[in-house]
């Protein structure tokens, strides 16, 4: 496979995100015929986001540890100059329990901005957009068509949970 110019890159990112954008603004009118969501590999499990609920995604940065916080509270990291809380949502749902080192695969999938948290989480992989219309209910889960199970995760009832809004010991 031919490696891509750093031109062609960016052409092929700008189509993706513009992609992406018509997506959520279908997801928000309602005029989409089919549900989107995004799917990520959180500890070895497959979720859904509302694209509606996720913000930026962008390859995991440096992060500045916050002492005296909870395990799976990463630290700090700064995200085109605003500082976004980073958690371990492995580690707070208790599917882990020592954060690894983050593959080359991982990425940080921040809240929207809508929800009023300056927040990101690791995702060990994003698998991309996924259409939940097209799957199969299972005892709270979705199958999809390969047979994987895929849990819905509603961040903004994340960011009301008083546990995960207790960082600090």
């Amino acid at each position: 496979m031919a490696t891509l110019d750093p031109a062609a890159r960016r052409l092929r990112l700008r189509q993706y995100q513009e992609e992406l954008l018509e997506r959520m603004q279908a997801a928000r009118t309602g005029s989409g015929a089919r549900t989107h969501q995004l799917g990520v590999e959180i500890g070895g499990e497959r979720y859904l986001l509302d694209l509606l609920e996720a913000g930026e995604i962008v390859p995991v940065p440096p992060l500045t540890s916050v002492p005296l916080t909870q395990p799976w509270y990463l630290g700090l990291a700064n995200i085109r100059g605003s500082l976004v809380g980073v958690v371990d949502l492995a580690r707070f749902f208790g599917l882990q329990e020592s954060a690894a080192a983050p593959g080359p695969a991982a990425r940080l999938v921040t809240f929207s901005p809508s929800l009023g948290m300056p927040c990101g989480f690791l995702a060990a992989r994003v698998h991309g957009l996924r259409q939940a219309a097209e799957m199969t209910p299972s005892a709270g889960r979705l199958i999809d068509a390969d047979g994987h199970a895929w849990t819905p995760l509603a961040l903004a009832a994340l960011a009301q949970d008083e546990r995960f809004l207790q960082v600090g010991l």
